[in-house]
This record gives structure tokens, sequence and C-alpha cells, in this order.
């Protein structure tokens, strides 16, 4: 680091499991840019403090992870159309002392699931667990494929419905009542679980029972650390096909890498960056 070097960022609560620094400092190395990438807890009760510090100290960007991604918005000075139609921004670019939010937890998600799982959602119904942030930037991309339906559920109801009234929709995104979860993950072509559950350190917890899921069903987990949860090695046991989060983890960031810098991100070498990082360490 030196009196040039551009200073970008990621918060959240919890935070020091995150990937991002060793992810993103590996993006900066290969493409020459002269930038430094901290990861800071930030409890709820001082997000509009982190937010003033970074517009303070000319923070270039930021990411936004669990549970900030809605909330950060009212900080911010624009809201870019895709981001304010999700209703939730992962990714701020500092321009000239304006930030500005953008949503990437969407794109990178489905340009991973078609890349690594299942090709081609045409007519697929798809299951989403949790109604957070990261659930509104999916489902928002995923009602640009051609699926059949897309259901929503939550444990407390009320939130789905919110996330399921804030988004436009064609009759295709349903909120699904929690008792009837079962039954639906035995219908599903692909159950997406979108919430923290079964992240480090709380690595035995599980989002659903994997026994109600239809073998040959893809399993899907955004969570990547662990890099195989326990609810994806038990719907793999079941029969299923497994997607973790390590891919949606690497576009996102490819995808805010691109809006800080101007220059096409080094996807391959920030996943094997990561891959590296796990290698013979425990999860944390």
């Amino acid at each position: 680091m030196n009196s040039h070097t551009v200073l970008y960022g990621v918060i959240g609560d919890p935070i020091r499991h995150s990937r991002s620094p060793v992810m993103l400092g590996r993006a900066f190395r290969e493409s020459g840019v002269n930038g430094a990438y901290g990861a800071f807890h930030v409890a709820p009760e001082r997000l509009g403090d982190a937010i003033r510090g970074i517009r303070a100290l000319g923070f270039r960007g930021l990411n936004v992870t669990i549970p900030h991604k809605v909330e950060v918005m009212a900080y911010l000075d624009e809201i870019d159309e895709s981001a304010g139609a999700i209703g939730a921004v992962n990714t701020i670019v500092n321009e000239d002392g304006r930030l500005i939010g953008y949503n990437t937890d969407g794109i990178g998600y489905v340009r991973s699931l078609k890349e690594e799982a299942e090709p081609d959602l045409t007519g697929k119904r798809v299951l989403v667990l949790g109604a957070g942030g990261a659930a509104r930037g999916i489902v928002w991309a995923l009602q640009r494929e051609h699926t059949a339906e897309i259901w929503l559920a939550n444990r407390t109801e009320q939130r789905a419905v919110g996330l399921a009234a804030a988004l436009p929709s064609d009759g295709r995104l349903k909120v699904l009542p929690w008792h009837l979860l079962a039954e639906a993950c035995g219908e599903a072509d692909i159950v997406i679980n979108t919430t923290s559950v079964g992240m480090a350190p709380h690595t035995e917890a599980m989002p659903a029972d994997p026994a109600w899921l239809r073998p040959g069903a893809v399993a899907s987990d955004l969570i990547y650390n662990p890099l195989k949860t326990a609810f994806l090695g038990a719907a793999e046991q079941r029969g299923c096909r497994i997607h973790g989060g390590l891919g949606m983890f690497v576009y996102q960031g490819a995808y805010a890498f691109e809006y800080w810098t101007g220059l096409p991100a080094p996807a391959r070498a920030m996943r094997e960056e990561v891959l590296a990082s796990f290698a013979g360490t425990a999860a944390v």
C-alpha cells in the first residue's frame, strides 16, 4: 500500500467467514490495480456510521452482505435501476463522492447455476428458501428466465409476502406457507437455500430436511463456507444434483470488480484463490 492505493471492502454481520478480501486481492494483483480490500464487521445499529465512514475516507467500492443489503439503500445517493427493482444492494460504487448501489447477486447466481448444474431453466419449478436481500436478487434474476413457477418460502411468512409484493410478477411467483414446505420440496426441480443456515461456524444446521427432496432434482445453496454444506451433502446422498455457492460468490464479485475498475474481471484466478484459501484449513 502507498498513498495512491485505492480502498475497497465488504461489510456484514457476521463477516469473519468472508473470502472476499482473498478473492478481490487476487483480482487486483492479476489486473495490476493498486487496490486494498478489507472485511469490516458492522453491526446493524452502526450501518449509517459505516457508510458515512467509507464516504469520508474515499473508498472507491464496497460489497454489502448479510444483513445489510436492504437497509443500506437508505444511506446511498443513487440506486441502479435493477437494484431498485430488486430492492436490495450488494455493491456500492463511489463516483466522485456519490454512492451508487448495484445488485450483482442475481446475475451472478443464475450464471453459476446454468454453468454448473442446470443449463436450461425453461419450465423448471423453483423453490426459494428465505426472503432476505440475497433472495431478492435471485428471484428477480430467475424471473427473467423461462421458469414455470417460483415458490418463495420463509419461516416468517409475512417477509415472503412482502418480497413477492415488491417484485413484478406475471403469476409465476407465489408465496408458499412454511407448513407446505415438505410437499413443495418433493415437487420442485430446483431447491435454493438463500439463508445463512448451515454457514460456518454452524455447519451442522440445515434449512430443510434433505429427505424431502426428489432424487434427480437440483439442491442449491448460496453458502460457500463450507464449500459443501450439510444440506448439500445429504441431498447428494439422496441422489440430487448439487450446486454450491462458490460460483455465485465468484461471479457477483467479478461483476462488482468490473463496476469499480472498468476492467474485465479475472474470474478464473479469483476462483482459484478462493479454493486455495480453503485448502488445508478449517472453515472459520
